[in-house]
C-alpha cells in the first residue's frame, strides 16, 4: 500500500470511483450517519451536528469522490432529555435541533427573525471535544435562538413569512396539531413525560405560545430538509429515511385506543442478545382501521420526504415479539413473551389467540417459540395477512413515485418474515464481521449474499470494525479471518499465503480487504457506517444502554485528514499510528480483480490502485 501523496485530481478521483462502483454492479454505495453525528465547520458548531449545514455538504461532497451515491439518515424525530436514542424519537415531528443555524440566518426568507447573537454569547462555553455530541449545550443554544426568533416573528414577521408558516401548518395539520398540543401540555406541566402530568391539565397562555413556537420551528427544519434533499439530487444521490419500529411518548399520547392492551414490543432472545430486549413500545392493533390509518399517514409523510426507506426491525411489522407489561420484571417478561400472530393456543397468552395468523398445525413445537422455525408453513393468504403493514409501506412508496425499501433483517429471520420479504422481493442485511468462519452456511458470510441484499462490515449497533479487529488480534483469530478473505479475493491460490501474511501484519491492508469483500459479493447494495469509513474507534451505540455518552459519537470537522491519515506499519511493528480507515479505491480495485481476473477490468483496477490513491 503506497504512502505517496495524492496526485490524482479530485474530479478524476470521482469519475474513477463511480466507474468502479458501476463496473462492480453496485447500485447503492450508501453512507450511514445520524443527524447529531454530522461534522460542522468551526463557525457553525453548536456541539451537535446537522445534516443541513456546511459541514454536512462538505462530507457528502467528499464521499461523492469516493464513489458513494446515497445517504442513510437515522430517525430524525425529537428525542427526550432522558434518552437520546434516535429510535425513541418522534415519528412525525423533526428535531429542530437538527436545524443549521447559520444556514437559517443566511436564508433571505428567515433572516429578519433569525438572530444568532445568543450563539455568539454562548460559544465561549462550547466544550472543546468535537468528537462527541454535547446535547445539553446544543439544547440551550437552540432554545434561546428559537425563543428569540419566535418573539421577532410575532412582532415584525413579514406577511410573506406569516403566509409561509400558515401554509406549512395547513399542509401538515393532522400530525402538527397533535404534536403542538403535546408541546403545550408538556410546557404547562414542566415535563415531556405524560405519565407525570396531573389529571385535567389545561395549558395556559405561555404554554400555548410554546405550541406556536413549536409550529414555527417545525416549519424551519422541514424547509431545510427539503433544500438538502434537492441538493443531494444534484449529486444524483439517494436519500434514505429510517422507519423506526417504536413510537415516542409524544406519538403515543392520546392514541392509547390504537394499541394492543397489556402488551409491549420487544426483541426476543437471539444470537446477538440471548436475554432479549424489553423495548416497551406499544403495539399497533392489527384489527384497528384507525391504527392502520395512523401508520399509513406516517409512511406517506416519509415517502414524500425521502427517496427510500430503511425499515428498522421489520419483525415488528410482520411478526412482532410481544410481552406483558406491568409485571415489574421486564427482562423475564420479554423472555416469556410470544409472537403476536403465531400464538393461536398458548395457555400463558390466551389474549393473543384473536391476533393469530398461523394455525396450530403450522407450528413446530419442538423448537422455542422465538426460534426462526417456530412457524414452518403458511399459505398465500396467510402470507398476505402477515404482510399487511409492509404492504402499506410499498403502496405509499409507489404512490410517491417509486421510492425504495431496505429491510434491517439480521441473524433473526422467522419464516413468516422471510415469506413476506419474498412476496415483495426484498433482501436482508449481511454484517460481514459477524460471519462464523466455522459455519459454511452462516447468513453473514458474504458469499451467501444475493443481488437484492445489503452488505456492510458493521452497523451503528455493533462495535466499530477497528475495535472488532482488536478483538481478533487479542484472540489470535486474525490470520483465520485473513485466510477467509484471501479465498474470497485472491483467485490465484499461490498468492494467498503472501496476502494473508500482509493482512495479518498490516491493519490498513486488512481493513481494506474487509471492504473489498463487500464489493466482491453478489449484493448490489453496500452500506457503510460513518465509524467504519473514517476509522473511529469509540462505539456509537451500546444496545439497551441509556446514558449521556450513548448515541454521542460524532464525526470531527477534520474528517478528510482522518480518512487520509498516513498509516503506520501495524500494531507493534514500528513507529507511526496504525491506520484505522480503509482505502476504498484499493478495495474496489481488489474486488474488480477478484470478480473477473485478469479480465477487462485490469486497466480500471490499475488506475484505482495507482500511486497515492486514497
Amino acid at each position: 500500500m503506497s504512502d505517496s501523496p495524492v496526485t490524482i485530481a479530485p474530479e478524476d478521483r470521482r469519475e474513477l470511483a463511480h466507474a468502479a462502483r458501476e463496473a462492480l454492479g453496485i447500485d447503492d454505495l450508501t453512507l450511514a450517519i445520524h443527524d447529531a453525528s454530522f461534522p460542522a465547520d468551526s463557525s457553525e458548531d453548536v456541539g451537535r451536528g446537522s445534516p443541513y449545514g456546511a459541514g454536512s455538504r462538505r462530507l457528502c461532497a467528499f464521499a461523492d469522490t469516493l464513489g458513494f451515491n446515497g445517504l442513510q439518515l437515522g430517525p430524525q424525530g425529537i428525542t427526550t432529555s432522558c434518552n437520546r436514542s434516535p429510535y425513541d424519537g418522534t415519528a412525525w415531528s423533526r428535531d429542530p435541533r437538527s436545524t443549521s443555524l447559520l444556514d437559517w440566518a443566511g436564508d433571505p426568507t428567515w433572516e429578519s427573525i433569525a438572530d444568532l447573537a445568543p450563539l455568539v454569547a454562548l460559544r465561549a462555553s462550547l466544550p472543546a471535544d468535537t468528537r462527541r455530541v454535547h446535547y445539553g449545550f446544543a439544547d440551550r443554544v437552540h432554545e434561546r435562538i428559537f425563543a428569540a426568533a419566535f418573539e421577532a416573528f410575532r412582532s415584525r414577521g413579514s406577511r410573506r413569512l406569516r403566509d409561509r408558516v400558515r401554509a406549512f401548518q395547513h399542509a401538515h395539520a393532522g400530525w402538527l396539531g397533535h404534536d403542538a398540543a403535546f408541546e403545550a401540555h408538556a410546557c404547562e406541566a414542566g415535563t415531556d413525560d405524560p405519565a407525570r402530568w396531573p389529571r385535567g391539565l389545561q395549558p395556559g397562555p405561555a404554554a400555548r405560545r410554546a405550541a406556536e413556537r413549536y409550529v414555527l420551528a417545525q416549519c424551519v427544519v422541514h424547509a431545510q430538509h427539503h433544500r438538502f434533499r434537492q441538493w443531494l439530487r444534484s449529486l444524483s444521490w439517494t436519500l434514505w429515511g429510517d422507519l423506526q419500529v417504536g413510537l415516542s411518548p409524544r406519538d403515543q399520547w392520546g392514541r392509547e385506543a390504537l394499541f394492543v392492551p397489556g402488551y409491549a414490543l420487544g426483541a426476543p432472545p437471539s444470537r446477538t442478545d440471548p436475554l432479549g430486549q424489553p423495548w416497551g413500545y406499544p403495539v399497533l392493533s392489527p384489527d384497528s382501521a384507525d391504527a392502520a390509518a395512523l401508520f399509513r399517514r406516517h409512511v406517506r409523510k416519509m415517502a414524500h420526504e425521502y427517496d427510500g426507506i430503511r425499515v428498522d426491525h421489520p419483525h415488528g411489522l410482520v411478526c412482532p415479539w410481544v410481552y406483558r407489561t406491568g409485571t415489574g420484571e421486564p427482562l423475564r417478561a420479554v423472555r416469556d413473551g410470544a409472537r403476536l400472530h403465531e400464538s393461536p393456543d398458548l395457555p400463558e397468552h390466551p389474549e393473543l389467540c384473536r391476533h393469530a395468523i398461523a394455525r396450530p398445525a403450522d407450528l413446530d413445537r419442538r423448537v422455542p417459540r422465538h426460534a426462526d422455525g417456530w412457524v414452518r408453513a403458511l399459505d398465500e393468504t396467510q402470507v398476505r395477512r402477515y404482510g399487511h403493514w409492509m404492504g402499506i409501506v410499498h403502496q405509499e412508496l409507489g404512490a410517491a413515485r417509486g421510492g425504495r425499501v431496505a429491510c434491517e433483517v439480521l441473524s433473526t429471520a422467522p419464516y413468516p418474515l422471510l415469506a413476506v420479504m419474498r412476496l415483495h422481493d426484498l433482501g436482508r442485511f449481511r454484517v460481514t464481521h459477524r460471519a462464523d468462519l466455522f459455519s459454511p452456511a452462516d447468513v453473514y458470510r458474504s458469499e451467501h449474499a444475493q443481488a437484492r441484499d445489503w452488505v456492510m462490515v458493521a452497523t451503528h449497533d455493533t462495535p466499530p470494525l477497528s475495535r472488532v479487529v482488536d478483538d481478533w488480534e487479542a484472540r489470535g483469530t486474525l490470520a483465520a479471518r485473513a485466510g477467509y478473505l484471501a479465498e474470497r479475493l485472491i483467485p490465484d491460490g499461490r498468492r494467498r499465503p503472501e496476502r494473508v501474511a500482509q493482512w495479518t501484519r498490516d491493519r490498513s491492508a486488512f481493513l481494506t480487504a474487509m471492504f473489498a469483500d463487500l464489493f466482491a459479493s453478489p449484493a448490489r447494495h453496500v452500506l457503510i457506517f460513518m465509524s467504519d469509513l473514517f476509522g473511529l474507534r469509540d462505539r456509537y451505540n451500546t444496545p439497551g444502554l441509556i446514558s449521556d455518552d450513548n448515541w454521542s459519537l460524532r464525526l470531527p470537522g477534520d474528517f478528510e485528514a482522518l480518512y487520509r491519515a498516513t498509516p503506520g506499519t501495524g500494531p507493534g511493528q514500528g513507529p507511526g499510528p496504525a491506520r484505522h480507515a480503509p482505502n476504498l479505491a484499493q478495495a474496489m480495485a481488489m474486488a474488480l480483480r477478484a470478480r473477473d481476473p485478469p479480465g477487462p477490468w485490469e486497466d480500471l483496477a490499475s488506475r484505482l490502485d495507482g500511486p497515492g490513491r486514497q
